[in-house]
C-alpha cells in the first residue's frame, strides 16, 4: 500500500510573526493557526476590559460583481441585500434547498452591483463552488478574492482609539456592521465596524504584503493596552456573546430557524435557496431550537454531551466552555421546542453523570452601549 501524504497545512501571511512571538500554532480548519500568546484567560479578558488583536486572514473572500449581481445574491443568500446601502455589511445565512445551513457568511455591499462575501476558513472552497454553480444563470461574476486580502480583529472597548491613531479615516462615524475605506498605518484598507467577540472593534482588510506592518503598528500603538490573541479565546468570546459557530453549532443537518436565525432572514423577498422549506417550516414551528445552558451543579458541557430531561436524553450540547469573564460554566445544546424555555431544569450528561443546568435565554453576555 502505498502513503498518501497530508495535505499540508495552509498557512496565513503572519504566520512568521506568530512564531516569532511565541504563539502556540494548532492545526485549524486546514490552516496552521496561533490557538493562544499568553492564554486563554488573559486574552479573553484583554477583550472585555480593553482591546485585542486576532489574524483571521484564514477566513475566505467571495466577490459577486455585475448587471445583476443584487439579484444574485439575494438568490443564494438568506438575508435581503435589497436593504443593504452601500457601505453597509449585515450576516446571512448559504441554506440548502432544505433550508438546512451550509455556513454563516458576512455581504458587504461595496458598490451598487459589487458584494464582498467573507465565509467561513473550513468552508470557503466549497462555498465558492456553491455559488458559482447557484449563480450559473445570472450575468454576474463570482470571483475567490481571499488571496487579495489579510484581515485583522482588533476587538475591545479601547480598540477604536487604539486604531484611531493610525488612520485619518473617523471611526466613530462608521456605523455597526457599516465600513468605510481608508488607510490604516500607511496601508490601503477597508475598515469594517464588525467582530465575533461581542465588542465594539474593527476587522481590517489590508493587502497581505501590508499585514505584518499594520500588525505592529497596532500592537506598537496599543503598546499596554492591545496584545495578540488567538483562537481559543475568539471561541470563548464568541460563546459568552452568543454567536454560533458554524460546522459547530450549526451545519447542513441543522435549519436555519433552528439554529435561531431566522432573523438572517428576507421573509418579505422572492423566493430563494431554501426559502419554500423555510417558510414551511416557519409556518409549523421547528421541532428543536438552540438554546443557551448554564451549569448549576460543578462540571462542564463539552461538545458532544447527551442533555437530559426527566430521564431522557433528548438533545447534545453544540458548544461548552467556563468563562473567563462571567466566571460560570456554560453552552449552548439543541432540545424540543417545548424545552426551549428559559428557566427550564436539565442535565448535562458528563462522562456518565448528570448534572444539573438550566436553559438560560441568550447572549449570555451582552456589553454596555
Amino acid at each position: 500500500m502505498t502513503d498518501v501524504a497530508a495535505t499540508p497545512l495552509k498557512t496565513t501571511v503572519l504566520h512568521a510573526r506568530h512564531k516569532s512571538s511565541g504563539a502556540r500554532l494548532v492545526p485549524f480548519a486546514g490552516w496552521d493557526m496561533p490557538v493562544e500568546y499568553s492564554g486563554v484567560t488573559a486574552e479573553h479578558l484583554a477583550v472585555r476590559t480593553a482591546a485585542g488583536m486576532f489574524d483571521v486572514s484564514h477566513m475566505g473572500q467571495i466577490e459577486i460583481a455585475g448587471k445583476q449581481a443584487m439579484a444574485a445574491v439575494q438568490h443564494v443568500s438568506t438575508n435581503d441585500v435589497a436593504t443593504l446601502a452601500v457601505g453597509r455589511a449585515h450576516l446571512s445565512v448559504l441554506a440548502s434547498p432544505e433550508g438546512t445551513v451550509l455556513d454563516d457568511i458576512l455581504v458587504y455591499r461595496l458598490a451598487a452591483s459589487h458584494f464582498l462575501l467573507v465565509v467561513n476558513a473550513g468552508n470557503a472552497t466549497k462555498d465558492f463552488a456553491w455559488i458559482s454553480q447557484q449563480l450559473a444563470g445570472f450575468d454576474a461574476a463570482v470571483v475567490d478574492t481571499s488571496s487579495r486580502y489579510a484581515l485583522l480583529a482588533i476587538q475591545g472597548p479601547k480598540a477604536l482609539d487604539v486604531v484611531q491613531t493610525l488612520t485619518a479615516v473617523s471611526l466613530a462615524e462608521i456605523p455597526y456592521y457599516g465600513f468605510a475605506h481608508g488607510e490604516v498605518a500607511g496601508a490601503r484598507a477597508t475598515i469594517s465596524r464588525t467582530g465575533y467577540t461581542g465588542e465594539d472593534g474593527v476587522e481590517v482588510f489590508v493587502p497581505p504584503n501590508m499585514a505584518d506592518r499594520v500588525w505592529q503598528a497596532v500592537l506598537q500603538a496599543g503598546e499596554g493596552v492591545v496584545i495578540p490573541c488567538g483562537l481559543a479565546a475568539r471561541d470563548t468570546l464568541r460563546l459568552e456573546a452568543g454567536m454560533r459557530l458554524c460546522g459547530q453549532d450549526m451545519d447542513d443537518t441543522t435549519t436555519v430557524l433552528e439554529a435561531g436565525l431566522g432573523w438572517a432572514v428576507g421573509w418579505e423577498k422572492p423566493s430563494f435557496v431554501g426559502s419554500e422549506a423555510l417558510r414551511a417550516e416557519k409556518q409549523r414551528g421547528p421541532a428543536r431550537r438552540l438554546v443557551g445552558f448554564e451549569m448549576l451543579e460543578r462540571g462542564i458541557g463539552r461538545h458532544g454531551y447527551p442533555v437530559v430531561h426527566d430521564g431522557q436524553v433528548v438533545g447534545q450540547v453544540t458548544s461548552g466552555t467556563q468563562t473567563p469573564f462571567l466566571k460560570k460554566a456554560i453552552g449552548m445544546a439543541y432540545v424540543p421546542a417545548a424545552l426551549a424555555v428559559p428557566g427550564t431544569a436539565v442535565g448535562v450528561d458528563i462522562r456518565g453523570r448528570v448534572s444539573a443546568a438550566q436553559i438560560v435565554k441568550l447572549p449570555f453576555y451582552r456589553r454596555a452601549r
